[in-house]
């Protein structure tokens, strides 16, 4: 294939993007040992997580009693741009996610900074789910002993402490486990996923036994302003969903299980937000939850008069961002191994250990990396970079299906979008919208993000670029080594 398309960029096609990583064939490269029940909670792994147990309380801050509108509306873009992913992870189901969409829609610099991007959803993401982590920890050991961690050994510096010591052990720990193998890390998330799934329909059940209408007056007493930034905020707790077309290398049957397990994943994540926002609020009202730390089992301890719920709601949350932590290291490093695959990134990410079928430098090398910002960053910062890059990023991949409706439309496609071109485009609007609501401060950080990219593009990229020097691609099977 030549090295640009008619329009002068640099295009993979659909077909050699699949051919190259072997996403058609069993056994080729990474193993495929995913089925469609371990993909869905694999999904609910990635996305439920600091966003709710965490979140919540921010979200609660900027939209008071009609939170659980601004989970609607964060939901109702997440569905939107579900679609574009189900119908691209189906197409063309391979490891690079949105990054692999980009470049066989809009070009290879696109791509790159799509990919540049993911880094920061991935990795920022990481660190921030687990700085999470360490706050239900204390809460967790405050309900079983009356004993927690001292603030130095559990926040950063912009919160007081030294270093956030929970928040490294549990990266390292998701590390050990993702480079034992695909098996245990799917089968580990499973568990958790049904465990945190139970955890909050206890919380639930808890909570609406002291429902009370009256603490949902004033119900839009922050204004519609007030619901687009807990939107903005509320955005960060569907974070995840994409993650489960990372998996396009290592799923069974994944053209028929991609865009199933996003539909199944949106659908169960969305009930549970909305429910769990109705039922916080109405159970003690919007002022005692907002910018309350571990909020849900301050809801149960207070409902319930004891600290036993609320230890339990705690457990859940240990183990639900655990999980986190583990689906979105995994899905940064298999977009770090898809750049690396066509050289625009160094070449050790791509490297599969034959012994284990995982990429181990990669993953012990985004350890390292997302390690640090959660030993010394606050919350509040990287999550409002993450929910602006996460958006971009969901602005192209609806912007791709268009694309590639145009110029692919024989491209076999297990799902369509519903109402194309409506809802790509409704896609691209609502994301628009709540980039609208992260703020200027935040849109400054991001413009910065994204010229530092295109400048690593321009000095490394765009030259070590595989599909620019015309040079074989490298195979999943072929990216075998130490």
């Amino acid at each position: 294939m030549s090295p640009t398309s008619p329009t002068g960029l640099r295009i993979k096609s659909p077909e050699q993007l699949v051919a190259e990583s072997g996403a058609d064939l069993e056994g080729h490269g990474l193993k495929r040992t995913m089925g469609l029940f371990q993909l869905v909670c694999f999904g609910v792994g990635a996305i439920v997580g600091t966003g709710i147990f965490v979140g919540l309380s921010d979200s609660v801050a900027e939209a008071g009693p009609a939170v659980a509108v601004s989970y609607v509306l964060a939901a109702v873009t997440c569905i939107f741009t579900a679609f574009s992913f189900a119908e691209l992870g189906g197409a063309i189901p391979v490891s690079g996610s949105s990054y692999s969409f980009a470049y066989a829609s809009l070009g290879e610099r696109t791509a790159f900074l799509v990919g540049w991007c993911l880094l920061l959803e991935y990795g920022v993401s990481v660190s921030a789910v687990a700085v999470g982590w360490s706050q239900y920890l204390n809460e967790l050991l405050n309900s079983l002993t009356g004993w927690e961690l001292p603030t130095a050994l559990s926040a950063g510096p912009g919160e007081g402490g030294v270093v956030n010591l929970p928040a490294v052990v549990v990266i390292l720990l998701a590390a050990t486990l993702l480079v034992r193998g695909i098996r245990e890390s799917a089968g580990a998330t499973a568990a958790m996923a049904v465990l945190k799934i139970g955890i909050l329909l206890l919380f639930l059940a808890i909570a609406f036994s002291a429902f009370e209408d009256g603490n949902l007056a004033p119900f839009m007493g922050a204004g519609v302003s007030g619901v687009t930034a807990g939107a903005s905020l509320a955005f960060f707790s569907f974070i995840g969903f994409d993650a489960v077309t990372t998996a396009g290398e290592e799923v069974r049957n994944p053209r028929r299980n991609i865009p199933l397990a996003i539909m199944i994943c949106i659908g169960v994540v969305t009930l549970l937000y909305v429910a769990v926002a109705l039922a916080a609020i109405g159970a003690i009202g919007s002022d005692a939850v907002a910018d309350k730390p571990a909020a849900l089992s301050l809801i149960v301890n207070q409902v319930t008069e004891s600290t036993v719920g609320g230890g339990v709601i705690a457990f859940g949350a240990v183990v639900a961002i655990a999980s986190v932590v583990l689906a979105v290291m995994y899905g940064q490093t298999r977009i770090l191994m898809s750049m690396s695959r066509d050289g625009l990134m160094p070449r050790v990410f791509e490297r599969v250990s034959p012994r284990t079928s995982t990429p181990v430098a990669n993953t012990w090398i985004v350890a390292a990396v997302v390690a640090v910002p959660a030993a010394f960053s606050s919350l509040d910062v990287v999550v409002n970079l993450t929910t602006i890059g996460t958006l971009a990023i969901m602005v192209v991949v609806n912007i791709a299906v268009i694309a590639l409706r145009r110029t692919n439309p024989g491209l076999r496609r297990t799902f369509r979008v519903p109402l194309y071109p409506l809802s790509p485009v409704l896609g691209v609007a609502f994301c628009l919208y709540l980039i609208w609501g992260t703020g200027w401060s935040t849109w400054l950080q991001f413009a910065v993000f994204v010229a530092v990219g295109a400048v690593v593009y321009a000095l490394y990229g765009r030259g070590h670029s595989r599909l620019g020097r015309g040079e074989a691609p490298v195979s999943a099977g072929a990216s075998r080594g130490a």
